[in-house]
């Protein structure tokens, strides 16, 4: 498969099979897109041997992987709901503002333990695991985070393995002993902030009702000043209150933060919604963001957005690009009474109860499900071109808005395709500069 695609005035060509970018001029780009008018034979002919030259080498037109999914009866993370609780009542949170549709609760220390405990267990030959503090917001019970931290230190060591441990926060309760214990033993840690001040209060409030931007905007600067080297995301949510989100992504690194994810929101909320309508707006917005994006690069003064950063060369292999996420087979949710659920995103539904960290078992139906889903149990995935980019969404929105979690959800879909366009585009300007730097 191959996919043409033009950025302003530069057009591509990219071909799945090999996973190849390849810049063109206007010319080719009608040729191949079945667009010759007013092209001669002669420079029909032309294109078509430089053409047959890239298939020679393996780089257009590539037969597509034969690679087969990677799936494993390991599990090797965990996500630990240890705060059904939060602080704040953001009107977007899919987490029902912290209490997953039932009771506002905590995870005591032993069902910590025992989770710790199961996911050593369940991991089989695997060496490094991962723990994810999750919420509602985590510092809310963070002698449990700050415990749960030495437990499975403690229990690694005799177990011969390593635990890797991520926090995602809101930031209102960081302090100078949250911050040294994050530095300490937080492999990453993802700070809430939505962008600019009118924009986060829109829609990330206080119990009271009251905006947090100033509360937090502070404590995640200090945190991130203090952080060094070490790996974190300021991780920010769009929604139709806010199509112009370049301008809260460039606000969050003017603010000093190079290391950012925006996301779509993905509700119902009628005003919040971004809907079929609104694409046009939003792509074009990518557009802007990626302008400022490759001019800063190309500056020096380039930041790390989470969307436009993919390896074409590199990064995950084939197999475990087809696979699709590892939720409900590999990485499983555990909420306070330690109850097992495929993702975060599926805690509490009754329907997708997989066991409890005191059961000793993992529901095998519910397993398989997942075990089962990859890249080509999506059927409408098959002629995309960001397949192996995307590896086919997200499951739980997929089940959310689409009743399967094999159906991709197409908003998604739209938003992901034209973010990768960008990515390309990003990487053939960064590959035109290194170019130029060597002649």
């Amino acid at each position: 498969m191959v996919h043409l695609f033009s950025y302003h005035d530069k057009y591509y060509i990219f071909d799945v099979g090999s996973s190849s970018l390849h810049e063109c001029d206007e010319k080719t780009f009608r040729i191949l897109g079945g667009n010759a008018e007013e092209v001669s034979d002669e420079e029909i002919k032309e294109v078509m041997s430089d053409v047959e030259g890239l298939r020679a080498a393996g780089l257009y037109e590539k037969p597509e992987t034969d690679a087969r999914p990677i799936k494993s009866s390991e599990v090797k993370a965990l996500c630990l709901h240890v705060s059904h609780d939060c602080n704040l009542r953001c009107r977007y949170c899919f987490a029902d503002e912290g209490a997953y549709h039932s009771v506002r609760e905590t995870m005591s220390l032993d069902v910590a333990k025992a989770a710790v405990d199961f996911l050593i267990r369940e991991s089989g030959n695997r060496k490094v695991l991962e723990v994810d503090f999750f919420g509602g917001e985590p510092l809310m019970n963070f002698d449990v985070v700050r415990e749960t931290v030495y437990y499975a230190k403690s229990q690694a060591d005799k177990a011969g393995k390593k635990f890797l441990f991520t926090t995602t926060t809101n930031g209102l309760l960081l302090d100078d002993e949250k911050i040294k214990f994050f530095n300490e033993e937080m492999e990453n840690v993802v700070l809430s902030l939505d962008g600019r001040k009118e924009v986060h209060d829109a829609v990330r409030k206080t119990v009271s009702g009251k905006g947090s931007f100033d509360a937090v905007i502070e404590k995640i600067k200090k945190f991130v000043r203090s952080r060094g080297d070490k790996h974190y995301y300021v991780r920010g949510t769009f929604t139709a209150k806010n199509l112009d989100f370049s301008k809260d992504v460039l606000f969050l690194a003017d603010n000093g933060f190079d290391s950012i994810s925006m996301e779509p929101v993905v509700t119902d909320i009628p005003d919040l919604q971004i809907t079929e309508e609104m694409l046009p707006c939003v792509e074009k917005e990518y557009e802007v963001l990626c302008d400022e994006y490759v001019k800063r690069e190309a500056e020096g003064k380039g930041f790390l957005f989470f969307h436009f950063n993919i390896d074409l060369d590199g990064g995950p292999c084939l197999s475990k690009r087809v696979s699709a996420c590892g939720a409900g087979n590999e990485y499983l949710s555990v909420v306070p009474n330690g109850d097992l659920y495929p993702c975060h995103q599926f805690a509490g539904e009754a329907r997708w109860r997989m066991g409890s960290v005191f059961e000793g078992k993992i529901d095998g139906k519910i397993r398989a499900l997942f075990a089962e889903s990859c890249l080509f149990t999506r059927k409408k995935c098959a002629d995309c071109f960001a397949k192996y980019i995307c590896s086919g969404g997200c499951s739980a929105n997929n089940y959310h808005y689409n009743g399967d979690i094999n159906e991709p959800y197409g908003m998604t879909c739209a938003m992901m395709k034209k973010r990768i366009e960008c990515a390309m585009h990003v990487l053939a300007a960064r590959k035109s500069r290194e170019n130029s730097r060597e002649k």
